[in-house]
């Protein structure tokens, strides 16, 4: 059975730093592209990042940039969200995602084919 099960969510203050995993299980992604989303209370789910399967392409979308960093471990079949200088607007579930093949980092979620169940991050100011 395939999953996806994220991890480091949680409470912090704004201006802090929170690191998101996604560990994967019951097959390999080390050839999938993979992707951080997030949804909070009543909006709709926004693209965060992704990254290819050799780490070397990633996406951002451009309000988080420099404040979010993708990156994944393939002999670990885990990617992380590095997550720094935090602000309140970043509360949300936070989710992972992996695509159907290794495709270049969309930041569409109907490119993905694999969910996981999303981590709670709260951002108090």
């Amino acid at each position: 059975q395939v999953q996806l099960v994220e991890s480091g969510g949680g409470l912090v203050q704004a201006g802090g730093s929170l690191r998101l995993s996604c560990a994967a299980s019951g097959r390999t992604f080390s050839s999938n592209t993979m992707g951080w989303f997030r949804q909070a209370p009543g909006k709709e789910r926004e693209f965060v990042a992704a990254i290819r399967w050799s780490g070397r392409s990633t996406a951002y979308t451009e309000s988080l940039k420099g404040r979010f960093t993708i990156s994944r471990d393939n002999a670990e079949n885990t990617v992380y969200l590095q997550m720094n200088s935090l602000k309140p607007e970043d509360t949300a579930v936070y989710y992972c995602a992996a695509d159907r093949g290794g495709g270049y980092p969309s930041p569409l979620p109907s490119k993905y084919e694999y969910w996981g169940q999303g981590t709670q991050v709260t951002v108090s100011s």
